[in-house]
């Protein structure tokens, strides 16, 4: 089954993108065929520098590989080293109805939250369609949040489908219902665009601790028991933890022996034991750089010549020279 997910060069990498995709990505890899595009297209909807843009690209491709993402079972690419996506896009883009794109709360969300409204912005669920129908995949992994996004995708290939034959396979959602939605340290989604983030590879255990401490917690005074429920400390540890250790995280909250700054230093732990090898792994391709183009360079290679297929299917399709 082919698998296909991406993750937008938009800002560091941040333990939600470790969780909601990185993470299950290792473990899909091992089981399926698996294709994870850096979205540096899309990331044009919120980049204003372009030398920040190619610097968050190459920083985004580090964390994958050292993360555990491996190029020999997993095709890795740089969206943009495959501009046959921008094609397909635009013949999309005519099997879009305007009140489609209207209806995407995601647009809404991101303009409420200061995100400048664009076309670009506005017109993202067909480019995230044109990122998925052009590699025929089957299922997509997606956050709640998302799910939209793909019904979208579901209904221009529909459409397309209806009008020119059965040229696209209709992807179905991956949902870890565990890790839909992973806190930030304001309680809200964590989001590069919201600054609420908890980075993935910080410079230091002491700048770990100190970005810890910044999550919102309540007043209640040492010596009381802690409500661990809507807790969003205890949501983040949690997701460390399997289920003993959550039961005893529990155990703790109710105890009243410790204090929320307890569990910020034990929530620091968690995601610095988590990420020690792959800190050593980020170590050793920051040192080699050149190794990690070719990785890209190969799967962009391996992720054309599936896009140029297609293509020229479509270009037929709809009657292009």
């Amino acid at each position: 089954m082919r698998v296909l997910t991406g993750i937008q060069a938009s800002g560091k990498l941040h333990i939600g993108n470790y969780f909601g995709a990185m993470k299950p990505m290792v473990q899909l890899q091992e089981e399926h065929e698996l294709f994870t595009f850096i979205a540096n297209y899309h990331s044009l909807t919120s980049s204003t520098d372009a030398e920040t843009l190619r610097q968050y690209t190459l920083d985004a491709a580090v964390d994958y590989l050292s993360v555990g993402i491996d190029p020999e079972k997993t095709t890795f690419w740089v969206q943009s080293h495959v501009p046959q996506v921008l094609e397909l896009y635009w013949i999309l883009s005519k099997f879009t109805p305007m009140g489609l794109l209207e209806r995407a709360h995601s647009y809404k969300d991101k303009v409420a939250k200061g995100i400048p409204a664009s076309h670009a912005l506005f017109s993202y669920p067909v480019l995230m369609a044109a990122d998925i129908l052009l590699y025929d995949v089957q299922k997509v992994p997606v956050g709640k949040d998302q799910i939209q996004h793909l019904e979208i995708t579901r209904d221009i290939a529909v459409k397309f489908n209806n009008e020119y034959g059965e040229l696209f396979v209709l992807p179905e959602a991956m949902v870890n219902e565990e890790v839909a939605t992973i806190p930030g340290i304001d309680g809200q989604k964590m989001s590069k665009s919201y600054g609420n983030a908890i980075n993935l590879f910080m410079e230091s255990e002491k700048a770990l601790q100190k970005r810890c401490n910044k999550i919102i917690s309540s007043s209640t005074p040492l010596g009381e028991p802690l409500e661990w429920e809507g807790c969003h400390i205890y949501n983040l540890a949690a997701l460390f933890l399997d289920e003993e250790g959550k039961k005893e995280l529990q155990e703790r909250y109710k105890s009243g022996k410790e204090g929320y700054g307890h569990f910020k230093k034990y929530l620091k732990e968690l995601i610095w034991e988590e990420l020690s090898e792959a800190r050593e792994r980020r170590a050793y391709y920051l040192e080699h750089m050149n190794k990690v183009e070719e990785i890209l360079a190969e799967g962009a290679k391996k992720a054309g010549r599936i896009a140029d297929a297609k293509m020229q299917k479509v270009r037929e399709a709809v009657g292009l020279l």
